[in-house]
C-alpha cells in the first residue's frame, strides 16, 4: 500500500532515524497507535498528527506485510521510503485548488486550513477574502460573520466594524439597525445610547438588561462545520471538495441554528432565559421557533 509520512527536519519519527531509499522491518507485533511504522493513506491526514511546517520532511512510503487499517493512520511492519516531497508538491497534493499555503483548501490562494474560497487567510471560510474564521460570507476580518465586509465579530449583515451587528454599517456592538455609532441599537443613526431599551416587545431600562446574566446558548453561532462522515448524498454532490476538506462549513438558517443551540442548553441555560427581563414565550417562540414551557 502506498502512503504518506511526515518526519522532523532531521528525518525522526519518534526518535527513530529514517533514510530516503531503504526499508525498516520490525517483529513486535503491530499495534495501532503503539507499535510499528505507522502512515497515512491520505497526506492531509498526516497533519492531523504533525504540525503543518515546511522545515518537516515529507515522503512518499510504501507499506509491506501485516497492516492494520485506522480510520485516518494506518500502522505496518515493513515499510520503505520512497521518495522526499518538496513542500510545493506537498501544497498541491493536499489542497484541491491552486496557490494555497494552508491546507484541507478547495478553493484558492488561501493561506488557512479547511477554506472552501478564495483567498483566505484563516481557517474553515466558505466565502472569499476573509482573514479570520469561520466565515460564510466574503472580505470579512473578524470571526464567524455570515455578511459581508465585516471586521468585527458573528456580524449577519455587512460592512460592521462591531460585534453581533445585523444591520449596515455599525461601527459599535450589538447594532440591528444602520450605521450606528453607539452600542445595541435598533435605530438609524445613533450616536448615543438610549436609557430604555425594548426587551420582548416591552420597554426595560438598558441597566436592568444588562446586569441580567443571560445563557451561553443564545450566543450561536450561524455555521456548522459538518465532518464528511456526517454528510448526507446530496450534501456530497453540492459540496464535490467534501473529501478532501473531510466536511464542508455549513450556513444554517436562522431558526435551525435556535434549535440547535437551544438542543445544548442544560436546565440552568434554560432557566436563566426564563428569567430574562420581560421573558415572553410568545414572543421568544415567534423569535426562535422554540416554544419554552
Amino acid at each position: 500500500m502506498k502512503g504518506y509520512k511526515v518526519f522532523d527536519q532531521n528525518w525522526r519519527c519518534k526518535d527513530f532515524k529514517y533514510e530516503i531509499g531503504k526499508t525498516y522491518k520490525t517483529d513486535k507485533k503491530i499495534v495501532l497507535c503503539k507499535e510499528g511504522f505507522h502512515f497515512c493513506e491520505k497526506l492531509v491526514d498526516c497533519f492531523n498528527y504533525y504540525e503543518f511546517n515546511p522545515n518537516n520532511k515529507v515522503a512518499i512510503i510504501e507499506a509491506r506485510n501485516d497492516i492494520i487499517k485506522g480510520d485516518d493512520k494506518h500502522v505496518t511492519n515493513e515499510i520503505e521510503i520512497i521518495k522526499e516531497l518538496t513542500w510545493h508538491e506537498v501544497l498541491d497534493i493536499v489542497n484541491v485548488g491552486k496557490d494555497n499555503t494552508g491546507y484541507s483548501n478547495s478553493g484558492h490562494s488561501n493561506s488557512g486550513h479547511s477554506n472552501s474560497g478564495h483567498s483566505n487567510s484563516g481557517h474553515s471560510n466558505s466565502g472569499h477574502w476573509n482573514s479570520g474564521d469561520s466565515n460564510s460570507g466574503h472580505s470579512n476580518s473578524g470571526d464567524r460573520n455570515s455578511g459581508d465586509w465585516n471586521s468585527g465579530y458573528r456580524n449577519s449583515g455587512d460592512r460592521n466594524s462591531g460585534y453581533w451587528n445585523s444591520g449596515y454599517w455599525n461601527s459599535g456592538q450589538g447594532n440591528s439597525g444602520d450605521w450606528n455609532s453607539s452600542n445595541y441599537e435598533t435605530g438609524f443613526f445613533n450616536s448615543r445610547q438610549s436609557n430604555i431599551i425594548n426587551v420582548f416587545n416591552k420597554p426595560c431600562e438598558r441597566k436592568v438588561w444588562e446586569e441580567s446574566k443571560k445563557p451561553d446558548f443564545i450566543f450561536f453561532n450561524v455555521t456548522q462545520w459538518v465532518s464528511e462522515s456526517d454528510m448526507t448524498e446530496r450534501e456530497k454532490e453540492d459540496n464535490p471538495n467534501c473529501k478532501t476538506a473531510g466536511g464542508y462549513l455549513k450556513t444554517l438558517e436562522y431558526k435551525e441554528a435556535w434549535r440547535l443551540a437551544y438542543e445544548s442548553a442544560t436546565q440552568e441555560d434554560i432557566e436563566l432565559l426564563k428569567a430574562l427581563p420581560n421573558f415572553d414565550v410568545d414572543v421568544f417562540e415567534e423569535i426562535s421557533g422554540i416554544r419554552v414551557d
